[in-house]
């Protein structure tokens, strides 16, 4: 086990010479999707207006970072081609990039979109397939200096019977494609990407037991279990109504050392996460 420390400061180094300070304080990311089929907010932020009227409200509640996604990413969703996805996203991260004090990460995992996105005004890249789809996202992060999200994903391959040994497999080679692009260190965070094929709430659960086993890799991680399929199946709710249970995910892994969460609600998970952040504080003065 590493004897990093994943509540000790250190700063994440993003596009247009930005950064953000991870570990003492739990740091959420508002989930924007700017699609029409997305499966708990499709259709309602794909306006210009509506989308703008939402990011402020995320702000206003505590987010940091605007996530804006043009695909859907739930299974069985219709795939688009990236001029759409671009067509969908750009206006309004040209738009978002003119608020003061916001940082803007987008959701996608081409390359071609990436950059366009990066030149818009965006910070961070957040890649589902880590790096693994479309390799030359890398060279964007390295090439712009933004921010890389590289996610864990067991869609479309084998997987390992232990969940912690599929993630090390797999993220190291999504690790090894960033490195080699020239992706420093410190623009990586790592996501376990929940319920991306950890298809029953048992397999999400094991992985969010074991959380802490991935701080092996020394880079701060990003959890994103809002309204989750597998919490449905553990409340018996509906998508909109599975931000309680969203909460309490984010504070289990932020008790395992999460740095960032990636939510719908911003409110609720704002709240939860500073009673987390008030207590590790105690605990670490006691000590």
């Amino acid at each position: 086990m590493s004897d990093y420390n994943p509540f000790a400061d250190r700063d994440w180094s993003l596009a247009h010479g930005q950064t953000l300070q991870l570990g003492s304080t739990a740091q959420i990311m508002g989930i924007l999707n700017v699609t029409p089929d997305s499966f708990s907010d499709g259709g309602l932020f794909d306006e210009i207006e509506a989308a703008l009227y939402q990011a402020n409200a995320m702000l206003e509640q505590g987010a940091v970072i605007i996530d804006v996604g043009g695909e859907s990413t739930r299974p069985g969703a219709a795939s688009v081609d990236g001029a759409e996805e671009e067509k969908r996203v750009l206006p309004i991260i040209e738009t978002l990039s003119g608020i003061d004090n916001i940082l803007i990460s987008i959701d996608t995992y081409r390359s071609t979109t990436a950059r366009a996105a990066v030149e818009a005004g965006a910070h961070i890249i957040n890649d589902v397939w880590g790096c693994q789809k479309d390799p030359a996202i890398a060279d964007v992060a390295a090439e712009t200096g933004a921010g890389l999200c590289i996610m864990h994903t067991g869609r479309g391959r084998d997987i390992l019977p232990d969940p912690i040994d599929d993630q090390l497999e797999y993220l190291s080679v999504s690790l090894g494609i960033a490195r080699q692009a020239g992706v420093r260190e410190q623009q990586m965070v790592l996501d376990p990407g929940f319920g991306f094929a950890k298809e029953t709430a048992d397999e999400n659960l094991h992985l969010m037991n074991r959380l802490e086993e991935l701080h092996s890799f020394g880079l701060p991680l990003l959890i994103g279990t809002s309204r989750k399929r597998f919490l449905g199946a553990i409340t018996g709710r509906e998508a909109m109504d599975r931000d309680v249970a969203t909460s309490a995910t984010s504070v289990v892994a932020r008790q395992k050392g999460a740095a960032l969460f990636r939510v719908h609600d911003v409110a609720s998970n704002k709240d939860a996460l500073a009673v987390v952040d008030a207590l590790l504080n105690v605990s670490a003065g006691a000590n």
